[in-house]
């Protein structure tokens, strides 16, 4: 199952659509994003409900894209409220790779999304394994490095109003937000990826590693 556990301005690398879910959030820990095998229909709903009621003050929210973007277009969702992190993942065709978070300080949101993914992808090139897992490590440092279309989330903070324009964004999935005090380090994201689309379990691993 897919999941991954984000503390606050850490970095963290898990494979996207895994089947062990892992160790559950810690007490005290908030999760923003479907849990294992949940209905999407059902998560879906569940994050609509999640917005801050108007006039109660911003919110953290893990804003999940309906398909992976560029750099550019990611940071261009993120004019209205405070980009804090961005989750990374190349799309290869029926392959698990990771899913990849970093910090970034939101001032210049596209230079810095550019910049994350530079980085991520010295930490795939520095993966140390072989076989399958070493091609794709290698597969996924390239396209990182080459600024593909790798966004696929984002956790950003903002108000009722903002949280809800971005939710009826066009290139936007679902807008799911946390209880308004919660701290960042208070969080665990688990996006929902573009394929899936039935319920939130393990995306296939069968395709060939480009």
């Amino acid at each position: 199952m897919l999941a991954v556990l984000l503390v606050a301005f850490g970095v963290a690398v898990v494979a996207a659509g895994q089947r062990d879910s892992g160790p559950p959030p810690l007490p005290g820990v908030e999760r923003l994003g479907p849990e294992p095998g949940e209905p999407v229909a059902g998560y879906l709903s569940r994050a609509a409900t999640s917005l801050p009621v108007p006039g109660t003050g911003p919110a953290w929210a893990l804003v999940q894209l309906e398909d992976h973007l560029d750099a550019a277009t990611a940071a261009a969702l993120t004019q209205d409220v405070r980009l804090s992190r961005v989750v990374l993942r190349v799309p290869l065709p029926r392959v698990q790779t990771a899913l990849l978070t970093r910090p970034v300080p939101g001032q210049r949101p596209a230079g810095e999304i550019a910049a994350a993914m530079r980085s991520a992808a010295g930490d795939r090139q520095a993966v140390a394994v072989t076989g399958r897992a070493g091609q794709v490590a290698d597969a996924e440092a390239q396209r990182l490095r080459g600024g593909c279309s790798c966004v696929v989330a984002l956790l950003v903070r903002g108000d009722h109003a903002a949280l809800e324009r971005l939710a009826t964004h066009g290139q936007v999935r679902a807008v799911h937000a946390a209880r308004i005090g919660t701290p960042p380090q208070g969080l665990a994201l688990a996006p929902l990826l573009p394929e899936q689309r039935e319920a939130a379990g393990p995306v296939p691993d069968d395709g060939p590693v480009p």
